[in-house]
């Protein structure tokens, strides 16, 4: 699949390159990255560029896209839709995002959630698309609440990253539902 570029109102979301490779190496200094995420921790610059290659290839399988999230030009965030499957009665994908430090509490993620659910649904033609989260990551799940994920349980020991195992939540969004957010009982 060729990369895609999705613009909303304020931002930009395309895919990252080795422009990118020096403010991802910068953003993934930040504690509340390496904590919530899968990325590796300490954090190099040669993982930056490791990652702008996988992200080029993810995109050319169909396995994976990610973009980066800019705004005004700056990078704020990376989103993607991760294990990408198709099916015969409609695919589904894992929908997983982090925001630059300073760019938190202003809604660019939700901003561009909402632009990458419309893609995944409209353009891939998903069916379902997933949220995982380490169990207590309230920002990232309040975000998927916005966006009108349902909460459906917590995974024991399920999410695996470079610290171990943690128990996490997950909840789904299906092409159907009205995206009304509704309650969570973890938040």
């Amino acid at each position: 699949m060729e990369p895609v570029t999705l613009r909303t109102e304020r931002l930009v979301l395309s895919i990252p390159t080795g422009a990118d490779i020096d403010a991802i190496t910068a953003a993934c200094q930040d504690p509340e990255v390496s904590r919530w995420t899968t990325v590796p921790s300490p954090y190099s610059r040669q993982h930056a560029v490791d990652f702008v290659e996988k992200v080029t290839q993810s995109w050319a399988e169909g396995v994976e896209s990610v973009w980066a999230v800019r705004l005004d030009g700056e990078l704020a965030g990376m989103i993607g839709l991760h294990r990408i499957t198709a099916h015969p009665s409609g695919g589904e994908a894992e929908i997983g995002y982090w925001g630059v430090a300073s760019f938190r509490g202003q809604g660019v993620i939700g901003e561009a959630a909402r632009a990458v659910v419309d893609f995944a649904f409209d353009e891939l033609g998903a069916v379902r698309l997933s949220w995982r989260a380490v169990a207590g990551n309230v920002p990232s799940a309040r975000t998927a609440r916005s966006l009108g994920f349902r909460y459906e349980g917590m995974l024991r020991q399920g999410l695996a990253g470079p610290h171990g195992r943690d128990d996490g939540w997950i909840a789904g969004l299906l092409a159907t539902d009205d995206r009304t957010p509704v309650e969570w009982p973890v938040l």
